[in-house]
Order: structure tokens, then C-alpha cells, then sequence
């Protein structure tokens, strides 16, 4: 690694690394800009290596639930988003959503991950109902659900601070807040792509806010459309700042964009290359973040295992059922199995564990015993069932 480090003028950002100091924005925007993939890579599997202290890579057995993609927003980059107009558009009722939680809770999932548009007329009420309903399935049942945005429309649909919003959802059974719709911080970069959207100092306040309640939560970047590496490091850098602050932010999850079916004209969407950089960079100057997940829905299995080597140290989940990224252009498959997940951990040199939203061991696999290759061979057979009847 030292010849591979030493030869690209990278060795006094591995310096750094090693003796557990910062490294600085001009530090990252330098590796974001190094084409030795290599050795960027060598320098981020360090730092997750002395970040977590094994050589493990963690999944959840979770379930994607949009509520609905009926939105007031119309941001550039979304091609989830739909007008009551539109005859794609969708809403389900809570017990449509008691029912998807039903079906998920009996193979085996921790977490309901629940999202969806800024609706036009659903009332505080049945977002508060609908944490209340899932809850009662199983109170062990993890519920990582809303988006900052979404917190701020509700706290809108419900004339009240975001604070006390957050009190109310918390109360009735919300466990998390989910990281999406960061995006890029840049407000030049922010009003191309995301009109209309909260700003960056409402995205993090939200968090902010959230963490002081003593929630947790995860956080996301959008890269490859109109950004520049300059304003990644700048995101990064505010989201450091905050974990700095707060200590709430259990992992982060950078989001490769897709193009398809949306406003924004991109030319060189990210590449392989891009996104493993990207990871790895994310890696080294988060700190302060304990896990860097590597979103296989964006990425693809196959690279999401790659990034194993490059910083990742988690593969999100089974997830069953998405349709943001999908209607977006992903070609990955709706779902990944446990076995598949196992099996993409196992070849990339990891001991498989199974978290819970908060990034906690369930179950440590150290070994692939003839009882845990059956019971996960039964669960990924539902799950696959569970898909073609959904």
C-alpha cells in the first residue's frame, strides 16, 4: 500500500489517517480528484478498518413502504413524484399499510422504511394514525420513516414547531428519521436541482432537532448530476459539522444519481469509478461517522460488494419493494435476499452481520452452519414470493 500511496502524492493524507487526525477539505477535494482509485481505496479500508475495529459488513432485513407519490413539489430530479392529475399516481389507506407490514413482519424483517411525496391534503392525523396501526403489529417493529422535508410539511399540516412535531411523531411510534433529501447542500446547486425544496440549514435543523430529542438518523448526499467535487466536499463538510455537534447520525449513505425520466440534463452520470471514490473519500473524511453504507439499489450488488473493499462497512438492506430509484431508471432488482447479501459479504472477505436501524448487531454470522443456510434459504424463497404477489 506505502508504494501505491507514496507514488500518486497521496502519503501525507495516509499520514494523517494513521495517526487519527482530520483530515482537511482541500485533503478530500484531492482525493476526490486522484485517479489512482487504488490507492484512495487502500487509504479508505484503513479507516474503516480503525473506524470499526473488525472485519465485518452489516444488512437489515427491512421493507420499503411508500405511502404515496402525490406531491406538491415538482423538484427537477425526481421521477417519483406525481399530481392527482396523473393517472400513476397512488395513496394508500393505513390499513393498506398495516397490511404491507403484516405481510413483511412474517419473514422476518426489523424495520418499515416509510416515505413518501409531500401530499396535498392528507391530515397530520394520519401520519400520526399510521405509526400508531404499525406499531401495534409488533412493538418491536422498527419505524424509520420521513424525510426532513416531509417533517417540515407536516409540522406546516399541523401548526406547530418542528420540535413539537417531532414530540408527536416520536410519541406515536416513530424510531428514526430517514436521511433522504440532502441532496447537495450548495444552494446554487440546490435551486437547479430542487426548487422549491427546504434548504440546507432546514434539512439540518430538522436533524438537529431530531438528535436533541435524542433520536438518530441517517444521512444522504445525490451525487453525479450538476455538482462539482468542490461541492461534495462542501456537504460533507456540513455534515461532519453536525455530527460533530449532535452525535446523532448513525451512518451515512451516499446516492449515486440516475437520470432517467427527469428534468436534468446530465451527460456523464457516475460511473463505477465515480461512486467507489466517492464512497471511499466519504470514508476518510466522515470522522466522526461510525458506518458508510453502500446503497446496492443505486449502485447494483455487484459494485455495492466492490465498495466493501473501499470504505463500505454495510449493504442497507432486503428492502422488498422500491420505487424512487426504480422509477428513476434503476436496473437493479426490486429486492436482494439474505442469501444473496450473505453470499456478496462472505466473497468479499467480511464477517456477515445482520443490524437493526440503529446499526446494532442482530446476529453475528461467523460461519455459515447447515441450520442458518436453510433458515435463510426458507426466508429468501418469502421474500421472492412475497414480490411476484405484492
Amino acid at each position: 500500500m506505502d508504494f501505491f500511496i507514496q507514488r500518486n502524492g497521496l502519503r501525507d493524507i495516509y499520514d494523517k489517517v494513521v495517526a487519527g487526525e482530520r483530515i482537511s477539505d482541500a485533503d478530500a477535494l484531492r482525493l476526490l480528484e486522484s485517479k489512482d482509485l487504488n490507492a484512495v481505496g487502500a487509504i479508505a479500508d484503513f479507516a474503516r478498518q480503525k473506524r470499526t475495529g473488525n472485519n465485518r459488513a452489516s444488512y437489515i432485513i427491512n421493507r420499503y413502504v411508500n405511502y404515496s407519490n402525490y406531491c406538491i413539489l415538482s423538484c427537477q430530479f425526481c421521477s417519483f413524484a406525481r399530481k392527482k392529475r396523473d393517472a400513476d399516481g397512488f395513496e394508500l389507506t393505513i390499513p393498506q399499510m398495516v397490511e404491507k407490514a403484516r405481510e413483511a413482519l412474517a419473514i422476518g424483517i426489523t424495520e418499515l422504511h416509510i416515505v413518501g411525496g409531500l401530499h396535498p391534503s392528507l391530515p397530520f392525523s394520519y401520519y400520526t394514525d399510521m405509526l400508531r396501526e404499525l406499531k401495534k403489529l409488533d412493538s418491536r417493529l422498527q419505524l424509520k420513516c420521513f424525510t426532513a422535508i416531509e417533517i417540515l410539511h407536516l409540522a406546516w399540516l399541523a401548526k406547530k414547531s418542528v420540535e413539537q412535531t417531532l414530540i408527536e411523531l416520536k410519541a406515536a411510534g416513530l424510531d428514526s428519521l430517514t436521511g433522504g433529501g440532502a441532496e447537495i447542500f450548495r444552494k446554487e446547486v440546490r435551486s437547479q436541482i430542487a426548487k422549491g425544496k427546504e434548504s440546507a440549514e432546514e434539512y439540518l435543523d430538522v436533524h438537529r432537532t431530531w438528535h436533541r430529542l435524542g433520536g438518530r438518523s441517517t444521512c444522504t448526499m445525490l451525487y453525479g448530476h450538476v455538482e462539482s467535487l468542490a461541492d461534495r466536499v462542501d456537504h460533507l463538510r456540513q455534515l461532519r459539522a453536525l455530527q460533530d455537534e449532535t452525535r446523532g447520525f448513525v451512518g451515512f449513505v451516499p446516492l449515486a444519481y440516475h437520470p432517467e425520466d427527469n428534468d436534468i440534463p446530465v451527460t456523464h452520470p457516475p460511473t463505477g469509478f465515480d461512486s467507489l471514490r466517492t464512497i471511499a473519500v466519504s470514508r476518510i473524511y466522515l470522522d466522526n461517522f461510525d458506518h458508510i453504507t453502500a446503497y446496492w439499489v443505486g449502485l447494483s450488488m455487484k459494485l455495492a460488494q466492490v465498495a466493501l473493499s473501499y470504505g463500505a462497512d454495510d449493504l442497507h438492506g432486503t428492502i422488498i419493494e422500491e420505487h424512487i430509484f426504480h422509477m428513476a431508471g434503476a436496473k437493479s432488482p426490486q429486492l436482494q435476499t439474505e442469501a444473496a447479501m450473505l453470499k456478496a459479504i462472505r466473497e468479499a472477505g467480511r464477517t456477515p452481520v445482520q443490524r437493526n436501524t440503529f446499526y446494532e448487531p442482530i446476529r453475528i454470522l461467523e460461519t455459515a452452519p447447515a441450520a442458518e443456510a436453510t433458515e435463510t434459504s426458507a426466508r429468501s424463497k418469502m421474500l421472492e414470493d412475497n414480490l411476484a404477489t405484492a
